[in-house]
């Protein structure tokens, strides 16, 4: 148990929704946000590639990357950044991977929706300025909601009927399925034991 409670941060009053990198340490909560939260990664293509920045992320960084889904036009994360690396410089690497990436391919194709997103220095953005939102996960109970959140959200826009089949989710690893085509995610921190009961209820989705 102890192990697992120094990822959190406890705090003395009620939590209330912070901007970006402001508080260090801990498991941290992330959604960030297309431009103008139109829905740029509402393709396979684009979510396909924004899963590749984060993996790509993850290896560079060693970050604990429990959970997370990709989502139209947004995206949740649930992680712990270790090594004192800051949250803005593993964010910035796996989003500005993904803006290069999509943003040529759209200007290959000439695609309509560049001129949609034209932010205010004259270049299209994938991203909405100021890099979303944050909360550090302060106890067991707000790891678990957290994690279900992320994979009921495709199920709560009524993307797909089952968490399990939105393929841009962590939800299938936590499921045990370990198939290549599956990407895995870091084991909860803590005794094995104290979550096996909470996996075989599927309390996870």
């Amino acid at each position: 148990m102890a192990r697992f409670r120094y990822l959190f941060l406890v705090q003395d009053r009620p939590p209330i929704r912070k901007r970006l990198h402001r508080r260090a340490g801990g498991i941290r909560f992330i959604t960030f946000s297309n431009y103008r939260r139109l829905p740029l990664l509402g393709k396979l293509g684009a979510r396909n590639v924004f899963v590749d920045c984060l993996y790509e992320a993850r290896e560079k960084f060693d970050f604990a990357l429990y959970a997370w889904v990709v989502m139209p036009e947004h995206v949740h994360i649930l992680l712990f950044p270790r090594h004192n690396i800051p949250m803005a410089t593993i964010l910035k690497s796996m989003k500005l991977s993904a803006s290069m990436r999509i943003l040529k391919h759209w200007k290959e194709l000439r695609a309509p929706i560049l001129s949609k997103i034209i932010g205010p220095a004259g270049r299209p953005l994938l991203w909405q300025p100021g890099g979303g939102f944050d909360r550090n996960v302060r106890d067991h109970a707000e790891f678990r909601r957290e994690i279900r959140y992320c994979h009921q959200n495709p199920v709560t826009r009524g993307l797909v009927e089952k968490p399990e089949w939105w393929d841009w989710s962590s939800c299938r690893w936590w499921m045990g399925i370990r198939e290549p085509f599956v990407r895995p995610c870091d084991p909860p921190p803590g005794d094995e034991r104290e979550w096996a009961a909470w996996i075989e209820a599927k309390r996870y989705m």
